[in-house]
């Protein structure tokens, strides 16, 4: 005869406890970070005129570095492990994701637009030349450097000082725009 094997372990509760919580949670933090982000966002402009930087070098460059840094730590402690594979998926993962928030928010952009007309913030989506070519540019030479899908110290010096023309180039450029309301 062949008997059922039971193990005297009581039986799990199916309930989902857990899972009705995390939505509350969820909804909790996600206000709690778009307070935090509204303060943020409100403190920009007075910080760039306070210390004299540009708000495009810190909305392009200084932000995206703070809120990807441990991102970009694990991709540094990757490659040092010698895993360059991984080190690249978790930098080209970062820009992936940026790039697919962009999609949604094209998607998205006349709710945004409406929005921003009720509560007094026009939303403007005005790419000028210099952000638009930089963008391009930008992606030419990661695109060229990653073809063969190999990388050295080589690629990422040389991919590390093209950071560094963009930083500087958004650090000293002046907007046109900005100058006709002087």
């Amino acid at each position: 005869m062949i008997k059922k094997y039971q193990e005297d372990s009581p039986k799990e509760d199916n309930s989902d406890d857990d899972d009705e919580e995390s939505p509350d949670i969820s909804n909790i933090l996600t206000l709690f970070i778009s307070i935090l982000l509204e303060y943020l966002v409100n403190t920009i402009e007075g910080a760039s005129v306070a210390i004299n930087i540009p708000i495009a070098f810190i909305s392009v460059i200084l932000l995206p570095i703070v809120g990807n840094a441990v991102e970009h730590a694990n991709a540094i402690m990757f490659a040092m492990k010698d895993k360059l594979d991984i080190s690249l998926g978790v930098a080209i993962g970062s820009s992936t994701q940026i790039s697919m928030f962009v999609v949604r928010v094209f998607f998205s952009i006349p709710f945004c637009v409406v929005v921003g007309w009720i509560m007094g913030h026009p939303l403007d989506l005005n790419f000028q030349l210099f952000e638009t070519t930089t963008l391009i540019m930008t992606v030419l030479v990661v695109a060229f450097m990653l073809q063969d899908g190999t990388s050295n110290y080589f690629k990422g010096v040389m991919l590390v000082f093209c950071y560094l023309i963009v930083a500087a180039s958004f650090f000293v450029h002046i907007d046109p725009l900005s100058i006709r309301k002087l």
